[in-house]
């Protein structure tokens, strides 16, 4: 499919920023931020004393520092900040050490059970990390402090990329997915195969069948869904449970996910009041650098980290 001259990209998500109006940064104590890169995605967070200031959500390129530069440029859009202004950086994800301006770099899944616990709210005890390469499940103290944690294999079947990639296939756009997976009479049997390939295949020859799109987004979102599950049963799934990641935002995932879980997952937006009360964007994409970015803030105030910010005028 053609659009103005251009082929439609199904996989790819719109990319966002944001900026907080309510907060002046130059009289902030410490400007910390945090840029996941991950492999499909790239998200930058600055935080000002701890509160959340803005934020770039945008497509991973081909090389992680072009990312991470892209993503901080498009972070600090709509702001008269700089990247001389920020006190410390922390680089997080699958191209965490090649962050350019970070003076740290801290696992995804440490990042990730921190940010949930900002987003969500203190009582969160199981983290789904549902990202593009992979998926992690983590359990997590009052602090967002990870107590145990279990990846799956380098498969990309139940991660944002495997989504990316059926979306293509099938000619809908990602985001359509998951309430499309509704759209159904009866609930389908979940695609068989657990590798993207195989999967890939199996789908072909269900549209080659005459198989409904919808019924083939039911079962490819529940096959997604059966995986998810069984990694979070090998780790042993704690209440509050919350999903981050990319795949959080797809509906036909996690409402077969909580069904077969007999779990309901916190309700996203308003899971958590303070957060509500502030009017922060909600995006399950942003926990990693969010994470990051507190973690920074934690460092500056603790005395374990000093200020890389150079003083200047703001254009």
């Amino acid at each position: 499919m053609v659009q103005q001259g251009k082929p439609v990209e199904f996989w790819r998500w719109p990319e966002t920023n944001w900026v907080n109006p309510d907060i002046d940064w130059k009289k902030g104590k410490f400007v910390t931020a945090g840029v996941d890169v991950g492999s499909v995605s790239t998200q930058a967070v600055i935080m000002v004393d701890g509160e959340f200031y803005a934020f770039g959500n945008t497509r991973t390129g081909s090389d992680s520092p072009n990312s991470a530069i892209k993503g901080m440029g498009y972070t600090l859009e709509k702001t008269d900040m700089k990247i001389d202004n920020i006190d410390y950086c922390i680089g997080t994800g699958y191209g965490r050490v090649n962050v350019p301006m970070a003076q740290q770099a801290v696992t995804e899944i440490s990042c990730h059970a921190r940010g949930a616990n900002f987003m969500y709210g203190p009582e969160v005890r199981t983290v789904m990390d549902m990202g593009g390469q992979d998926c992690k499940a983590i359990n997590v103290d009052d602090r967002g402090k990870v107590l145990n944690f279990i990846m799956n294999d380098k498969c990309a079947a139940g991660t944002g990329r495997g989504m990316e990639v059926f979306a293509d296939l099938i000619h809908v756009p990602v985001w359509e997915v998951g309430p499309r997976s509704f759209q159904i009479s009866k609930e389908p049997p979940m695609i068989s195969s657990t590798c993207v390939v195989f999967a890939k295949s199996e789908v072909v020859g269900l549209l080659e069948q005459g198989v409904p799109e919808n019924e083939i987004m039911a079962a490819y979102c529940s096959a997604m869904a059966h995986r998810i599950m069984e990694l979070l049963k090998r780790l042993g799934v704690k209440e509050k449970f919350v999903i981050t990641g990319g795949i959080a935002k797809n509906e036909g995932v996690v409402k077969r996910l909580e069904k077969e879980l007999g779990i309901k997952t916190a309700e996203q937006a308003w899971a958590n009041l303070q957060y509500r009360k502030k009017n922060y964007p909600f995006d399950t994409q942003l926990a990693g650098a969010m994470g990051a970015a507190l973690f920074g803030q934690a460092l500056l105030k603790m005395g374990k980290a000093k200020s890389a910010r150079k003083p200047g005028i703001v254009e």
